[in-house]
């Protein structure tokens, strides 16, 4: 494992690392507006967009490390904006009538329960609109919702830059370790999230024996 991270050190502190930023600006610029329309509320596509452009890294179109700049602010960005419409907005557009009445109401609930279990880790898998909503102190999400791009960013990125320099026949050390990363993360992240619910769960089975 300190092999694996002294690589990636490596790899983001190189000289040249963000060589090439200002020649595809506009997949940047794209790359951004997509992860923060995602963490703002679109779902979906804030993934798509980041594998995507950590694929082109691992052809040579685009930078890693420029990759994971970019989804990382967007994150943050976008989870601001969520977060200050659901502090703005929240209550109007959950009493709001119409067909999805209901589901933005069981949305919410969920969101409420997310957060009564999981404290602030629960902005790793809840819209920033929820937390607004939902009144998170604002310092709080910022500094968590930081994390989570970051996580989300590195997690992302490392792995799809892996996959496509391996499926394409690169094997070095640095490409290897690069994947090796990305995988270990996501799945500290989910070990994570694994063990809080097991300790949510002992903790209630104890307080309702």
């Amino acid at each position: 494992m300190q092999s694996v991270v002294t690589v990636w050190v490596q790899v983001l502190g190189s000289a040249s690392t963000f060589a090439g930023w200002g020649s595809n600006w506009w997949e940047y610029l794209l790359l951004f507006v997509a992860v923060m329309a995602s963490w703002a509320g679109v779902p979906g596509i804030g993934s798509a967009a980041v594998a995507a452009a950590a694929v082109g890294a691992s052809q040579g179109n685009l930078n890693l490390a420029a990759v994971i700049v970019t989804a990382s602010i967007a994150g943050e960005v976008g989870g601001l904006i969520g977060y200050r419409i659901g502090v703005r907005w929240g209550p109007q557009l959950l009493d709001r009538p119409g067909k999805r009445q209901a589901g933005r109401q069981k949305l919410m609930d969920k969101g409420e329960i997310a957060y009564a279990k999981w404290g602030r880790l629960a902005v790793f898998f809840t819209p920033a609109i929820i937390s607004g909503t939902a009144r998170m102190r604002h310092r709080q999400f910022a500094v968590w919702n930081f994390v989570a791009s970051i996580a989300f960013a590195l997690s992302v990125a490392a792995t799809s830059y892996g996959v496509g320099r391996v499926a394409t026949g690169h094997h070095s050390t640095e490409d290897v370790a690069i994947l090796v990363f990305g995988l270990a993360l996501s799945i500290l992240i989910v070990a994570v999230f694994v063990r809080r619910h097991r300790r949510h769960k002992l903790n209630n089975a104890i307080t309702h024996s």
